[in-house]
């Protein structure tokens, strides 16, 4: 357990802080994502970017001194000092108001909205949720909220969650076979240190999970790229998605997805091999 339960009233010092950062959306990000998720082919300038891949832009950097002993940068900065050792991309919800065009400069505007703590099985919970605002020319294109969540590791003894048994009733699939390159390609072109996606023996022997941890928002990136190719011509407006359980490089996972009767909702999840559920994502269309 760590050594100082939250200091709610402290942390919640960070709630309403900002951080601005400009960025190119160049074409050859783009080219190595779709290099990454095995695509034929890549937008080009003055094609709207993928809905998503706006995540490999506008990176956080910290110099080589700043970085924690888990890849991620020492605590205190833009985000609250929370001093939990776990830390994961709970989920998001994301609204594209507009195209981001390869070739623009896009600016994000991101705010610290809300700090919380709650009590888990294992111990206390601290959620962060970030919001962000990306707009080209000033005007904005997609809004966001990112929340994270920070935790203790589990203790000997503790009895795993259970796990939370997939739907069956997917109108699409898609087998993913991760590997070591797939998720260092990912974390290069999102410029993410966190060792649990790359460094085997840390993860193992360290975080003491049995294989390397594949990225939430990559796998919402998939599931939301099913929908495209599924329903092509139908525009996505909206797209909400929460991780449930981790998916590791050792084994397959698939992607399900199903278009509701009304037309307009698509529902998606991604399970393990044992159909356990780990991404649970809602789509909207226009």
């Amino acid at each position: 357990m760590s050594n100082n339960a939250p200091d709610i009233e402290y942390l919640g010092q960070w709630i309403g802080r900002t951080e601005t950062r400009t960025d190119l959306i160049d074409a050859g990000k783009a080219s190595a994502m779709a290099a990454t998720l095995d695509l034929l082919s890549a937008p080009v300038e003055g094609d709207a970017l993928p809905p998503l891949w706006h995540w490999i832009y506008s990176w956080s950097v910290s110099p080589a001194s700043l970085i924690g002993p888990d890849g991620h940068p020492h605590r205190g900065g833009f985000l609250p000092p929370v001093t939990l050792p776990r830390r994961m991309w709970a989920g998001s919800r994301v609204i594209f108001r507009g195209t981001l065009p390869v070739g623009a400069i896009a600016e994000r505007i991101s705010l610290i909205k809300s700090v919380s703590v709650k009590q888990g099985k294992s111990g206390p919970l601290v959620f962060v949720t970030v919001a962000h605002e990306i707009a080209v020319g000033g005007e904005p294109v997609i809004l966001e909220e990112h929340d994270i969540v920070y935790r203790d590791p589990p203790q000997a003894g503790d009895a795993p969650a259970a796990p939370k048994a997939a739907p069956t009733n997917a109108q699409w699939s898609q087998q993913i076979v991760p590997d070591p390159v797939l998720l260092f390609r990912y974390s290069a072109l999102t410029f993410n240190g966190h060792r649990i996606h790359y460094d085997r023996s840390y993860v193992t022997e360290v975080e003491g999970y049995p294989g390397l941890i594949v990225h939430g928002p990559l796998i919402a990136t998939l599931l939301i790229g099913l929908a495209a190719r599924e329903l092509p011509g139908r525009e996505i407006s909206s797209f909400m998605f929460r991780a449930v359980s981790p998916l590791f490089d050792i084994e397959p996972f698939n992607l399900h997805g199903r278009l509701e009767e009304d037309g307009r909702s698509v529902t998606l999840w991604a399970a393990n091999a044992r159909g356990e559920l780990a991404i649970q994502a809602e789509a909207s269309l226009a």
